[in-house]
């Protein structure tokens, strides 16, 4: 059996300690709340110093990028997961299908990722936002994918993706945030997932 080197199990420790910094914060920002949480809370969570913290992240900012990007990660697994329906316009329905149910199944999660500005100021100017990105991109390349085989009318795909995605982006901000008293509570999913499929039903072009 090899032996573990120094440099090796220091390399081994750090990542470690950096992934437990990062699960410790996604769940105080989940329970306690982003602003309610402080580095020194972290911390004291996982038993360290703040100093520690600082060695790993520049501050509470960065910590929160961090948290969002493994967010960004599991959606774009939950849209993966869609690429077994090889009928584009089927999958995009699916996909925005799934894209509420992430949002209804990581409530708090979502709110981090996608309601809280603090996560972009993360971002350098120049720098890729690339777990965003290669999530919209594959929305865009399945809209595309879609108008190619004449199933949308013919249009922008970057235009169509992104009207898509808000649209669905905001009925899953409702959700999460609580905003449909009105309705009744047994009726509140099935009212989205109605939602979603008239949407689609609107893009769709009838069968040739």
């Amino acid at each position: 059996m090899a032996i573990m080197g120094i440099q090796e199990r220091r390399e081994r420790d750090k990542t470690e300690l950096r992934a437990k910094i990062l699960e410790a914060a996604k769940e105080l920002f989940v329970t306690e709340g982003y602003e309610k949480t402080s580095l020194r809370n972290i911390a004291e969570k996982i038993e360290y110093s703040p100093a520690t913290i600082y060695l790993y992240f520049k501050d509470k900012v960065q910590i929160l990028q961090e948290v969002c990007l493994s967010g960004f990660d599991a959606l774009f697994d939950e849209f993966e997961g869609a690429q077994i329906e090889p009928d584009p316009m089927k999958r995009l329905r699916l996909m925005g299908h799934r894209y509420f149910h992430f949002a209804k199944s990581n409530a708090e999660m979502y709110d981090l990722m996608f309601i809280l500005h603090e996560p972009m100021d993360a971002l350098e100017a120049e720098e890729r936002w690339q777990e965003g990105f290669k999530t919209f991109f594959f929305v865009r390349d399945t809209v595309a994918s879609a108008i190619e085989v004449g199933q949308i009318r013919a249009a922008d795909p970057d235009i169509t993706a992104v009207s898509l995605w808000a649209f669905v982006h905001g009925l899953s901000s409702l959700y999460v945030r609580d905003r449909f008293k009105m309705l009744p509570a047994d009726h509140i999913e099935p009212i989205i997932h109605r939602c979603i499929d008239q949407m689609m039903d609107n893009y769709a072009l009838p069968p040739s």
